[in-house]
């Protein structure tokens, strides 16, 4: 929400971090829209940007050279000091800023780590403590976006309440999922397009499918850490979002890209699995409308954005449909904010979408305060299918099963039986019954085992 150059973008390229955009309604609008929302039972979280500064109108540079550490850079330019206490404090007061002035319900830092400091206590912890040191009392959700799949950040008292951060955007879910249901290997996806299977079923059971291992895409260098010791809810998983959606050259949605009983077998296991599902904006009905980059900028900086998007491209599977770089939308034109606008609809996937919320709110979330660490296990992976099982504190389990092949599995029966345990069909129109321990094609299903 911060102000940025021009009146219309993505909002990642924020100047004034004090300052709601004033195309968004200011100040006022924002306490409006926070209000409007409590009033319905909806908690606000803001996105917030603390690793750069936009290009368009910022000036920290001329009046303020010491707020950057010009021995360290990040793709946006010389890293923010955060070394610095009047730079830290600087963040510290922005995050109360939306959490005390707005009424702001959590706070999802981006891209921490392009957030560095040497200080003993790192300033992302800082912000976490003083956040919550001064609403006690206030259920506060801060939530990370962190490519280096890191854990340190994640601590927990006796009672499973956060002492830092609550969860992280997990991409490694994402894109596992994604290369099953499309088949791209390239870009970030090479580093999943091994035995994908196995690697959604470790995410599902362990969170990050990289804890620690080599990646090709970064160069061969390690990543992650070990995160089977975290509780399943501190990983925040989706089928897309605005990165992955918007980064391609096409804005492409993920039902322009699967069939649609994939794309539904994806949601259910969103949905069905006990990490924090987040569904991009059109996810809920089948938005076909493209999600594109768009920007507002003026002159050779808007010339700069046109030529450094097509060169991003070059060997990216999106780029493939393009004949040339200038089939690819100039984020600067109006007409490419205004194809992202969407058409919302009744359709047979929001129909899907609401009965798997239903079945989340019975079946799943009653539990989730159950789940702590090492509760999460693959019990079975055969192909296209496999099982996780998530023990309880009482000793009972949820399990889910997919199988996410064309075709029936017939799968061995393993782990923990109950004898309270029915199935739950959750695919929509529901496939031809089929014996326990056989998994219809693209079906998922989840067991709840009391």
């Amino acid at each position: 929400m911060a102000q940025f150059g021009g009146n219309r973008g993505w909002g990642y390229d924020g100047v004034l971090l004090y300052a709601p955009h004033t195309a968004y309604g200011g100040p006022e609008g924002l306490k409006r829209l926070v209000d409007a929302c409590h009033e319905r039972g909806l908690m606000v979280l803001m996105d917030v940007v603390y690793n750069h500064f936009g290009p368009d109108g910022n000036y920290l540079h001329h009046y303020a050279p010491h707020f950057f550490d010009a021995n360290r850079n990040t793709p946006w330019g010389a890293a923010i000091a955060f070394d610095r206490v009047p730079v830290r404090e600087f963040f510290v007061h922005n995050a109360l800023y939306w959490l005390e002035e707005f009424r702001c319900d959590g706070l999802r830092f981006d891209a921490v780590d392009h957030i560095k400091d040497t200080a003993e206590e790192e300033v992302l912890a800082e912000i976490a403590r003083v956040v919550r040191e001064r609403n006690p009392d206030q259920h506060i959700h801060l939530t990370i976006e962190d490519d280096e799949n890191t854990t340190r950040l994640f601590q927990f008292d006796e009672s499973g309440a956060p002492r830092l951060y609550d969860a992280e955007w997990n991409d490694d879910w994402h894109h596992a999922v994604h290369v099953i249901l499309t088949g791209e290997e390239t870009g970030y996806y090479q580093d999943h397009a091994d035995e994908p299977i196995a690697r959604l079923a470790r995410t599902m059971a362990e969170g990050y499918d990289y804890q620690g291992e080599v990646s090709a895409f970064r160069g061969d260098k390690t990543r992650g850490e070990p995160s089977a010791h975290l509780p399943p809810t501190v990983f925040i998983n989706y089928v897309q979002n605005h990165d992955q959606t918007g980064n391609r050259a096409h804005g492409d949605r993920l039902v322009s890209l699967a069939p649609p009983e994939a794309v539904d077998a994806a949601l259910t296991l969103l949905l069905l699995g006990p990490h924090i599902p987040m569904l991009f904006m059109g996810d809920e009905y089948g938005e076909t409308r493209p999600f594109l980059f768009f920007t507002d900028f003026r002159g050779e900086l808007a010339k700069a954005v046109v030529k450094g998007r097509r060169a991003d491209f070059g060997s990216h599977e999106s780029y493939a449909n393009a004949a040339t770089g200038a089939a690819i939308p100039d984020p600067n034109a109006v007409a490419t904010f205004e194809r992202s606008i969407l058409e919302p609809a009744d359709t047979p996937r929001r129909a899907l979408v609401k009965r798997l919320l239903t079945a989340r709110k019975t079946h799943v979330i009653p539990h989730l305060m159950s789940l702590g660490g090492h509760a999460g296990a693959v019990t079975m992976l055969e192909g296209p299918a496999f099982s996780i099982q998530w023990s309880l504190d009482d000793g009972s389990a949820l399990v889910l099963t997919a199988n996410l092949s064309d075709a029936p599995v017939t799968t061995p029966r393993r782990g923990v039986a109950h004898p309270s345990s029915q199935p739950l069909q959750a695919s929509i129109p529901a496939p031809a019954p089929c014996p326990r321990g056989r998994l219809s094609p693209v079906s998922p299903f989840r067991s709840p085992h009391d």
